[in-house]
């Protein structure tokens, strides 16, 4: 079973890899993805409940990732939402898990727990109901 799984990143290269590597190895099917606060709260709002994992980068073309948690603070406790940052500073990963982060990662030193946390949530994961 795919985990059904939204990337909020604004680097393209990053969010190609991150795209070839979880399908990959996690078993994860990417449905969308948004460069910019805006344009992820929208899909988010409305693709509510049918979405398992949202993967969050802090610093976005428009607005921040700090935005995209607020505006997941509703979702369902089957929905999970991670933060992969450069800046995952003590700050950073205080005010995420605040605003409801499931788990912070920092992209230059935990991919492999981040990648670890993505395998575990597929192993975990009930079909989504049909919409």
């Amino acid at each position: 079973m795919a985990l059904i799984t939204y990337l909020v990143e604004d680097n393209q290269t990053i969010l190609d890899n991150l795209i070839e590597t979880l399908e990959e190895i996690a078993s994860v099917r990417v449905v969308g993805h948004a460069a910019t606060e805006s344009e992820a709260r929208r899909w988010l709002s409305l693709h509510e409940g049918r979405w398992q994992l949202a993967v969050v980068d802090m610093f976005l073309r428009e607005g921040s990732g700090l935005g995209v948690l607020t505006g997941c603070r509703q979702r369902e406790p089957h929905q999970k939402v991670v933060v992969l940052t450069n800046f995952a500073t003590a700050d950073i990963r205080q005010r995420s898990m605040t605003l409801g982060a499931d788990a912070v990662f920092d992209k230059s030193n935990e991919l492999d727990e981040f990648f670890a946390y993505c395998i575990a949530e597929t192993a975990r994961t009930v079909p989504l109901p049909e919409a």
